[in-house]
């Protein structure tokens, strides 16, 4: 549901870039979404596989780039790869595995 409501909110951003605040607001909720992934990720209590955590973090670096080139730039077409990673991720994660 996190990365469906940060995706939501850069959606309205990007419609609405004129609003700097919101527009902020959007990238900072979903740079924490993402800082809390890194964390999890980078805690020895986590058991997903080394090959998972890696692709996690390959994915979560782009994403702080990508995020603070938002945030410099403030263009909206930055946003556009940010929401539909967030987007894909949430759909996968609310399918169900077969068997």
């Amino acid at each position: 549901m996190a990365f469906g409501k940060a995706a939501q909110m850069m959606d309205d951003a990007q419609k609405n870039s004129a609003d700097r605040v919101l527009f902020k607001q959007a990238l900072r909720f979903n740079h924490l979404l993402w800082t809390i992934m890194q964390a999890d990720i980078t805690d020895p209590a986590n058991k997903l596989p080394n090959e998972i955590k890696a692709n996690i973090m390959s994915l979560s670096i782009f994403v702080d780039q990508q995020t603070t080139k938002a945030m410099r730039d403030h263009d909206p077409e930055d946003l556009t790869i940010l929401i539909s990673i967030n987007r894909n991720l949430a759909m996968g994660l609310r399918e169900t595995p077969p068997g």
